[in-house]
């Protein structure tokens, strides 16, 4: 049988697929086995009452889901008292997703939270592209990462992971940022700030004109970014961007993700994320993989002797 363990630093998860934030709650389990899954994220919770954006809040597109959700909240208390005893009676590992407006913030709820038992990792959304304006985010620059990584980092003890946004130039600069300043994970990546439009109305189709694609149209884009961020960090880094099946999440693995995470394919198929876990054991039994983390960075790029090649004539 394959070892589908991974370990993503002082961390280890019996399996390398997990949800992706705002995709996950307490409901899945009517239709999944929970101790099944590698690791558990929950949604993004913030220290403030947060009612999310206007309606609409999704729109669905070809290839993928256009979502300004806006990271609704009832806030700490709330999720301590209510959320949090569900996972309890599991050993999975819980991974707490934070936001807040500001690097004190951040820090303030990540010390807060590192102090309530059962919580495993921090992942810290500082990439959400829909509760900012016109998407910006801390994960679009260096610097900005640099700085609230380092408050963050200065707040917790718990491993911090850091999940960064498609919406850069550069994300591998963002991502070594995010190594420097003490990041124990990376993220890669949330969705891609995109907007689409009724034509009946000729209005935007979300309330918040604006949103983040999501599902298989950014698998391409992401992977490549995962590719490119895996070069330049020695971090973990967990592959997030339309992975609904094994295939997609060996590819991500291949390009140099330790693990992943499941998001809009859940939508589509609840148990999604158990048929990965399944589809990825068979995918290594078939090719004699003895542990599912041997894939991680196998990517075949091996630069060809061009005088080892023979020259063909196009036809004519």
């Amino acid at each position: 049988m394959t070892d589908l363990s991974v370990r993503i630093g002082s961390l280890t998860l019996a399996n390398p697929v997990m949800p992706a934030s705002g995709t996950f709650a307490e409901g899945l389990e009517r239709v999944m086995d929970f101790s099944r899954l590698g690791a558990f994220v929950t949604k993004t919770i913030t220290r403030e009452l947060r009612t999310g954006n206007p309606l609409p809040r999704v729109v669905e597109r070809p290839g993928g889901l256009i979502n300004a959700i806006g990271i609704p909240s009832k806030g700490v208390p709330y999720f301590v008292e209510h959320t949090l005893p569900h996972y309890a009676p599991y050993s999975v590992p819980l991974v707490v997703s934070i936001s807040a407006p500001t690097a004190e913030g951040f820090a303030s709820l990540a010390a807060e939270l590192s102090a309530v038992p059962g919580i495993a990792v921090i992942e810290a959304n500082i990439s959400c592209p829909n509760i900012e304006e016109d998407g910006k985010a801390f994960a679009m620059r260096a610097g900005s990462t640099e700085a609230v990584v380092r408050a963050l980092r200065a707040a917790t003890k718990l491993p911090l992971w850091v999940k960064l946004t498609p919406n850069t130039g550069d994300l591998p600069e963002v991502a070594a940022a995010a190594e420097l300043a003490g990041a124990d994970a990376l993220v890669v990546a949330n969705t891609i700030l995109a907007m689409a439009i009724d034509l009946n109305t000729f209005q935007p189709s979300l309330g918040n004109v604006m949103g983040g694609l999501s599902g298989p149209a950014i698998k391409p884009i992401v992977l490549r970014q995962v590719y490119q961020c895996a070069r330049v960090v020695k971090l973990p880094i967990i592959g997030c961007g339309g992975i609904a099946t094994a295939d997609d999440a060996a590819e991500y693995m291949l390009a140099g993700a330790t693990a992943v995470q499941v998001g809009t394919a859940t939508f589509v198929q609840p148990a999604a994320m158990i048929s990965v876990i399944d589809g990825l054991a068979k995918f290594c039994e078939r090719r004699d993989i003895a542990r599912v983390s041997d894939l991680v960075g196998a990517v075949r790029n091996e630069e060809t002797d061009e005088a080892d090649l023979e020259w063909v004539a196009p036809p004519q």
